[in-house]
């Protein structure tokens, strides 16, 4: 159990069943329409798993934020905290501001949807203040960074080559995680969700 952050495709996307986001998609739609912005129909079909293809996302949130908090308080406005880590739907739209939906989901009576590229941005700014090392897994087809920053890679790295990153590897961790989360939202046209 736990709370993970994975990329859904289109028969979850716009499933109406318990266990999908129809509900969700058809009043993101609804919303984008009311701005006059076109729907988001265009999810693709979650790929067969391959482990290292970075066609899947799904990162477990594991250790402590307190560290990812306080660096976030730091470095970023309220406004943008909320764009990088305050949603429960992250889709690959430029959307304004983040669009707070009356859906309840598992862990609040309402859905919060961002955009992936506002996100993307946010993020960028934490990978520059800790200077993220680029030997970050890419792909997070199924715990990369989470395995990568709980078994010994991290650790061994920041051993050769320590900086503000390695300081609090939980941090650097989450800043990896919004960060790779955003850029996969992009890459693959799809929404992250939280769940």
């Amino acid at each position: 159990m736990g709370v993970y952050l994975v990329s859904v495709g289109a028969e979850e996307w716009f499933d109406d069943g318990e266990n999908g986001w129809g509900e969700v998609a058809s009043a993101l739609n609804a919303e984008l329409r009311r701005r006059g912005l076109p729907p988001y129909e265009a999810v693709p079909e979650e790929p067969d798993f391959v482990r290292g293809s970075g066609q899947a996302f799904e990162e477990k949130l594991t250790p402590s934020m307190t560290g990812f908090f306080a660096l976030c308080q730091a470095h970023l406005s309220p406004e943008e905290s909320e764009t990088l880590c305050g949603w429960t739907v992250l889709v690959p739209l430029s959307l304004d501001g983040e669009i707070l939906l009356p859906i309840e989901s598992g862990y609040s009576d309402s859905t919060m949807v961002a955009g992936a590229p506002r996100a993307l941005a946010v993020a960028e700014k934490l990978v520059a203040a800790i200077d993220l090392p680029a030997e970050t897994p890419a792909t997070c087809d199924n715990l990369d960074l989470t395995m990568w920053f709980r078994e010994r890679e991290a650790t061994e790295l920041a051993a050769t080559r320590p900086g503000l990153w390695s300081d609090d590897l939980d941090t650097a961790f989450y800043v990896a995680l919004f960060l790779r989360a955003a850029q996969h939202s992009i890459r693959r046209g799809c929404p992250i969700v939280c769940a």
